[in-house]
């Protein structure tokens, strides 16, 4: 993700480096000046957290969904996202570091591929929840059809067609990612300056392909399989649904600050520049928080609240990720006992 390396300086805007050449004075020293900024202190506590919880929250869910249960096509979605967020946090302390030592330190490669891996877990994770979304949606409107045709093969080709969607809206990281030294200080920052609407169009088509669209999406199949479901009064259990929800929900709320501040930075002529630049840093972490959420909704959903203190972690997280393989098999058990009713009760 770029703002946690672009916007710890004045100059580094999306834009351009070249853009704030006046402010020059700024980066006139090397030294650190983050210790003394409560704003900057608090996103450093705030990005450790964040990875502490989310590098070792979904190593449980990869453990337990790779190797402690039985592989399902609810598992393979699952395990797909904690790899997504596994990944994103294994290389989050790169932007720690750059943000503690307001200086990027590890080279031109690593400024373009670090940032690349942060809109990789991005775009895998909405698509991804587009796509639970949809076999949700299938499941209950074509239940017969998915218990035939729903497998794990076919879930696995999906996750495969996901992430190769997300690597390709990854690359122009890859491509306006750059790395310049200047009065003792390096920043990694986005070179638009080749581009005449390369700003604008990166930040449009990711708001767009990253935010709105899988939300329409999302939100359209859940009206469908919430309506399906209360026609044929079969809503035996509502926790797969807010277990779901609560994942989506995340991930929105998550997001959503960080989609406005950068639609906002495509006219930073009309903010005030100190306004705009902490409200890409709150975005930017709130965004990143959305890696350690995940694993969290597993626990706190997985189970009742009493429950909660009586089994172990590991438990809490299996049993939240196993909940919606079993609703889904009794659904689509009693779907074909119906004779095919459940199907035309729109």
């Amino acid at each position: 993700m770029d703002s946690l390396e672009d916007y710890e300086y004045p100059q580094d805007y999306n834009y351009s480096y070249e853009s704030f050449t006046p402010r020059e004075e700024a980066i006139s020293q090397h030294k650190s000046m983050c210790v003394k900024q409560v704003l900057c202190v608090s996103l450093l506590v705030g990005s450790v957290v964040v990875f502490l919880l989310g590098f070792c929250g979904n190593a449980l869910v990869i453990w337990i969904s790779g190797f402690k249960m039985k592989k399902t096509v609810n598992t393979t979605w699952y395990m797909s996202l904690a790899i997504s967020d596994f990944v994103f946090c294994a290389f989050f302390p790169f932007s720690i570091t750059n943000m503690a030592m307001e200086d990027w330190i590890f080279g031109r490669f690593m400024c373009k591929f670090a940032s690349s891996v942060m809109f990789l877990n991005m775009f895998s994770s909405i698509f991804l929840l587009v796509v639970i979304s949809i076999d949700r949606c299938v499941s209950v409107m074509f239940p017969v059809w998915a218990q035939n045709h729903r497998t794990v093969k076919k879930a696995s080709v999906v996750v495969i067609i996901s992430w190769l969607l997300a690597i390709g809206m990854s690359v122009p990281s890859v491509i306006f990612r750059e790395v310049k030294t200047h009065l003792g200080r390096t920043v990694c920052y986005n070179n638009y300056t080749l581009y005449r609407h390369g700003h604008k169009v990166v930040a449009v088509s990711r708001f767009l392909t990253g935010f709105v669209v899988p939300f329409v999406v999302i939100i359209v199949c859940y009206s469908i399989i919430i309506l399906k479901l209360r026609t044929n009064r079969m809503m035996k259990s509502s926790k797969p649904f807010k277990v779901m929800s609560a994942l989506v929900a995340a991930f929105f709320i998550c997001w959503l600050p960080y989609h406005v501040s950068v639609l906002l930075e495509l006219d930073h002529q009309k903010y005030d520049h100190s306004i705009l630049n902490a409200g890409l840093k709150i975005g930017t972490l709130m965004a990143a928080a959305n890696s350690f959420l995940n694993p969290v909704l597993y626990v706190f959903m997985g189970n009742d609240f009493k429950q909660k203190f009586r089994s172990s972690m590991l438990s809490k997280m299996e049993n939240a990720m196993a909940e919606e393989g079993r609703t889904t098999s009794r659904y689509l058990s009693r779907s074909s006992s119906m004779d095919g009713r459940a199907s035309t009760h729109i």
